[in-house]
């Protein structure tokens, strides 16, 4: 069993809201605040269902405007959250102890389709442009820098797992003594190429996300920001176990049985030193795809069978793509915490049409709550591209 370490706090911002309070009552409630239907994404002007972060977002300080994106924009959203812990740390440990590491598959990619768009137009790019608001490392690099941190920052971009990895590196970033203090997370933000890119893959829903549905017809994309503070010190939550694997079946289909995504969630149990008998909720990947969500229900099955609560994010907010793991590991986290005394669980959002030899008889219903006697143990499961996948296991240690 590896030495857990403890998610003390959390900063973020989805389109269920911002700060984790917000959070947890419209993620319980079943609600979907955030997603709406807009007509400026894909091409043609076809409307797409998806989930937004509402409002105005921080403005980039002047002398990191070379990384202003919304990803950084809703970074400092989420970091703001986690100001006093992070004074707190800074002042204990000082900079060159905390590090980052952050999950994100697009950064600020949105930027750069605006810029040549506008460069098409005017013959030449605007002057405003960096490359840095779309390098895929920035938002680790942005984050260290508007802290003032001077531990290692990095990125991890494996697609939709790519912030699932980021809290298992953070986790081995404080075991092997490289950092007292790790901010680990994700962000990602709408933009166009993602939402065609899907629609490409004729992995994008027409409506609204459905998933384990009979009638589920794709995924529906998101954005949002979750960052944890990790740390050794003790508190109520910890990350308990880590499981990871690459079956590479296919470069963005699932392996149909499932067999990686059962190694890295048994890898994950094994990791923690619990058996499946010890989860008391599971956080689905749940993309309401045909073939994602067929491959995890048999996964599921031959691992937990039917007992176990489940239920997917996707149809409160879309598929956050890199910030995915980090979202889900949140919604978890929220669930665990003594905040949540009634033992409240993340409702599945759908339409209730089963379908046999999926996971209609564990799919938490609205309402639905732990029994008082569960130790509040989850699973959280990250799938990607490339067949990368991760499995977490959050919760208390007793």
């Amino acid at each position: 069993m590896s030495q857990p370490v403890y998610l003390s706090d959390l900063g973020i911002v989805s389109p269920l809201g911002r700060g984790p309070t917000a959070v947890f009552e419209a993620m319980v409630s079943g609600g979907s605040p955030g997603v709406v239907r807009r007509p400026d994404l894909l091409v043609g002007g076809a409307t797409a269902h998806v989930g937004v972060v509402d409002g105005r977002l921080p403005a980039i300080p002047d002398h990191l405007a070379c990384y202003a994106s919304r990803n950084t924009a809703m970074i400092i959203e989420a970091a703001e959250q986690l100001r006093a812990p992070i004074e707190a740390a800074l002042s204990k440990f000082g900079p060159e102890r905390i590090a980052v590491v952050m999950g994100t598959s697009t950064s600020g990619i949105d930027e750069g389709e605006r810029a040549v768009w506008a460069g098409r137009a005017a013959g030449k790019v605007p002057s405003s442009f960096d490359t840095r608001q779309q390098e895929i490392g920035s938002p680790a690099e942005f984050l260290a820098r508007y802290l003032g941190l001077e531990a290692p920052a990095y990125c991890i971009s494996t697609a939709c797992s790519s912030s699932a990895h980021a809290l298992a590196a953070g986790r081995r970033m404080l075991s092997t003594g490289m950092a007292d203090v790790v901010l680990a997370g994700g962000a990602d933000s709408l933009c166009r190429l993602t939402v065609n890119g899907f629609h490409a893959l004729s992995a994008l829903s027409p409506g609204r996300c459905n998933p384990f549905s009979r009638n589920r017809d794709g995924t529906m994309i998101g954005e949002g920001a979750a960052i944890f503070l990790m740390q050794k010190a003790p508190s109520e939550v910890a990350l308990l176990g880590v499981g990871a694997s690459s079956d590479a079946h296919s470069m963005t289909a699932p392996e149909p049985d499932g067999a990686g995504v059962e190694l890295a969630v048994r890898q994950a149990l094994d990791d923690a030193d619990l058996s499946p008998e010890a989860i008391d909720y599971i956080q689905l990947h749940g993309t309401g795809t045909q073939q994602n969500d067929a491959m995890e229900s048999r996964v599921v099955r031959r691992v937990f069978g039917t007992r176990t609560p489940c239920s997917s994010s996707k149809g409160q907010i879309g598929h956050t793509l890199g910030a995915a793991g980090a979202m889900g590991a949140a919604h978890c986290w929220l669930a665990a915490r003594s905040d949540n005394p009634d033992g409240r669980l993340p409702p599945h959002v759908w339409d209730g049409a089963a379908e046999e030899g999926l996971l209609s008889e564990c799919l938490v219903r609205p309402g639905q709550s732990l029994s008082p006697a569960a130790r509040r143990v989850f699973l959280s499961q990250a799938f990607a591209f490339g067949g990368n996948n991760v499995a977490l296991v959050i919760g208390r240690r007793s």
